[in-house]
Parts: structure tokens; C-alpha cells; sequence
């Protein structure tokens, strides 16, 4: 059972179109973050291996986004990482976080250029202070997909975000992933974390830029 509306067509009205306004548990996220000192925790052959990371992420404001009645206020992310002595690409994800106002339902799709994607959800705590989003394989509505190696060889099993905001404007996550490497008969904890510090600040989503130009025109014709 479900409290969807019958009427899946008809969109919401008088939508506010300034999306920094308006997403809620997801507003602390907006910007552009850098963080020194993540840690990774990953299976290798001959055991757990322990990288430290460097890690820049851009999350920036999204046009609100409608499924007929349901309203959806979104940022886009952009994650880079580089282990710290390495100067390839250590990790790079893309995807949306996204907010449902009316539910307080929270999600998160990501997508890697491994060839796997999810999309998780979750709720934010009630002071604020922190969310957490969680996908699981197989589960119906928000999972995981992979390719076929990685289903066979490195089967992810669940995704879990621990999201936690911090006095000082900063955050810090830490990122979970059950894993089932071939051959082995216990799951592999795969563990990320990292503190982000802000480093610039976010750029109104495009719709809020059109509306905030037509309004100054307005205003200097005397309207």
C-alpha cells in the first residue's frame, strides 16, 4: 500500500524556483568542499589494504525537478580523489542528492565509471545534526546495479552513508560497503571517511538565475 495520489500527472504549482532556499537536510552540503585526510579500507589479494586520500567535491543546485505531483529539490555532485601518493584518479563519482519536501524522504544516486550505479535513501536526524542513506542489492525501488564482473568477483551487497554536519560549517561522512569477493566466505567491510572543509561557495541553480535577473530588470523600470 502506498499514499500516492491517483492523479499522476497534474504537477505541483507556484514552485519556488531558488532550490538554496528550499532542500532542506541537504542544505549544509552545498558548495565546494576539500578534504586532507580520508582514509580507505579496500580487499587486496593478500589482505586489507589502508589508502589515504585527498578528496574535492562540487555539489551545486539543480533546477526542482517533478514526477507529476511529486516535488523533488536536487544537487549535483561531482566527487575526485587522489590517494595521497599517487597522481592518478584514485575515485571519481557522479550523481544527485536530492530532497522531497513533503515526505522528508532524502536520496542519493551516484553512479562510477567502474561501470556500477545506486540509488540509495534515508532520512535526516530530527535536530539536523545528521542523515544517513542506505541501498541494498536486490531491494526493490532504491539498489545497486554493477556489471556482470563485479557481480561475480566483487558483489556489493549494500551501501550505507553516514552523513554528519559539524558546528564549524564543515562535515565529515563515513561510507560503508558490504562486500563478497570471490573466494572469500566472509563479506568484506570496504570503508571510507574523510572531513570536508567548504572552499567556495555554491552558484544559484539556473532557474533562480533567470527569476533573479527578471526581477532586477523589473526594478530598475520602476515595477
Amino acid at each position: 500500500m502506498t499514499d500516492f495520489p491517483d492523479d499522476i500527472f497534474t504537477e505541483p504549482e507556484d514552485v519556488d524556483p531558488d532550490t538554496l532556499a528550499n532542500p532542506g537536510p541537504l542544505t549544509p552540503l552545498a558548495g565546494v568542499w576539500e578534504g586532507r585526510k580520508g582514509v580507505d579500507l579496500n580487499p587486496k589479494a593478500e589482505g586489507p589494504e589502508r589508502r589515504d586520500f585527498l578528496e574535492r567535491i562540487e555539489i551545486q543546485p539543480i533546477d526542482p525537478q517533478a514526477n507529476g505531483p511529486q516535488l523533488l529539490y536536487g544537487l549535483r555532485y561531482h566527487i575526485h580523489i587522489l590517494a595521497s601518493d599517487e597522481d592518478a584518479t584514485f575515485h571519481d563519482q557522479i550523481g544527485y542528492w536530492l530532497y522531497e519536501p513533503a515526505t522528508g524522504l532524502v536520496m542519493q544516486t551516484l553512479a562510477l565509471p567502474r561501470g556500477q550505479t545506486a540509488l540509495a535513501s534515508g532520512r535526516a536526524a530530527p535536530d539536523g545534526s545528521s542523515l544517513t542513506i542506505r541501498a541494498e542489492r536486490g531491494g526493490p525501488g532504491y539498489g545497486i546495479c554493477s556489471t556482470d564482473f563485479l557481480d561475480w568477483a566483487f558483489r556489493t551487497d549494500s551501501y550505507e552513508l553516514a552523513v554528519t554536519f559539524h558546528d564549524d560549517g564543515g562535515w565529515s561522512y563515513v561510507s560503508t560497503t558490504m562486500l563478497q569477493v570471490r573466494g572469500r566466505t566472509e563479506p568484506f567491510r570496504h570503508l571510507d571517511r574523510n572531513t570536508l572543509t567548504k572552499v567556495a561557495e555554491p552558484t544559484p541553480n539556473p532557474l533562480a538565475r533567470i527569476r533573479a535577473g527578471q526581477a532586477s530588470k523589473l526594478e530598475a523600470h520602476g515595477f
